[in-house]
């Protein structure tokens, strides 16, 4: 009897050779890369389908701006003035210094991945100055709002089942309280739970990096409270499941947050990734170490960990105007 409705999704493959606007050989490299990507580096099908569409939008560009499908002769004359040539084109498209910067590491990789094989050359990116990153910090929750979020009893008057309710309220404690990310916090099996005397969990990050994360009491407990009310047998299977018992998908648990932010009267900014953001701010407030944050969030450098040096500095500064006399 076929059971679709337990079957996992199947991903969709990398884009074929004959999507890439390139000579043959350059194409089938194309192809290549993006199968080495899923499958050395472990890359995320949202990261691929971006680099596919970025490196497809840079081929048909080569091929209009020399007038051929580029192959190896033409990647390896590629010049800087070719490079800047092609920001511009994309930046005219309507590209934000964001989706810019993807865009040049998505053609930087794959030449760089040409290189190796003696089909291209990169040297040329030395010369071109990438587009500003722009400077938006993270929005962190206030703490009493964070604790409204994660609070099952701030969603007893909706109309939904109780171990739905929990389910949700322990997902987003494991956000907030541990500081994953979603797709982490579904990624936890059953059999490797944080409850009891289990007071971490095991978690394969970006880039296929495991850490191991320390799991609060109070999170532990919503775990808890959440597993006594499922009505689903979860062995073998992930911690969280859907309302047919199916994998659980992190669109549910964003259009939950999207309720309790209508709820308690939080701004858009509050979404449930914003619980980590708000879990790096608060530990950093309370004195927690910048190195430790980072091991704690998965963070592969520094750099990336030190923006919420500036999300507190902010966070005090705004206090500062509100509260002190000669502020005006």
């Amino acid at each position: 009897m076929r059971d679709s409705a337990k079957r996992a999704p199947r991903q969709k493959p990398p884009p074929a050779a004959a999507h890439f606007s390139a000579a043959p050989a350059i194409a089938e490299e194309a192809a290549l890369w993006l199968a080495y990507l899923a499958r050395e580096r472990r890359a995320s099908r949202h990261t691929l389908d971006a680099y596919g569409r970025d490196l497809s939008a840079f081929l048909v560009f080569l091929t209009e701006h020399f007038g051929a499908p580029p192959d190896e002769a033409a990647l390896k004359a590629l010049a800087p003035a070719d490079l800047r040539a092609f920001l511009a084109k994309r930046r005219n498209d309507g590209l934000e210094s964001r989706s810019l910067l993807r865009a040049l590491a998505a053609a930087r990789n794959f030449l760089r991945f040409l290189e190796k094989k003696g089909l291209a050359r990169t040297d040329f990116f030395n010369a071109v100055r990438p587009p500003k990153r722009p400077h938006s910090l993270p929005k962190a929750l206030a703490v009493a709002d964070a604790r409204d979020v994660i609070d099952p009893e701030q969603r007893a008057g909706e109309a939904r089942e109780p171990w739905i309710i929990a389910r949700d309220a322990a997902v987003m404690a494991l956000l907030y309280g541990a500081g994953l990310r979603i797709s982490e916090a579904l990624s936890i099996a059953r059999a490797d739970a944080p409850i009891g005397a289990a007071d971490r969990v095991a978690i394969l990050g970006k880039g296929g990096k495991t850490r191991t994360v320390p799991v609060i009491a109070p999170v532990r407990a919503a775990i808890e409270a959440y597993l006594a009310l499922c009505p689903y047998n979860l062995s073998g299977g992930p911690l969280f499941v859907g309302a047919r018992g199916g994998p659980l998908s992190p669109r549910i648990v964003q259009l939950a947050m999207q309720r309790l932010r209508g709820a308690l009267g939080l701004p858009e900014s509050a979404t449930p990734h914003a619980l980590r953001h708000s879990f790096a701010t608060h530990l950093l407030g309370k004195g927690g170490d910048l190195r430790t944050i980072q091991e704690l969030l998965g963070h592969a450098s520094l750099s990336t960990t030190q923006i919420y040096t500036a999300v507190d500095k902010a966070r005090l500064l705004d206090a500062y105007r509100q509260a002190h006399p000669r502020a005006d």
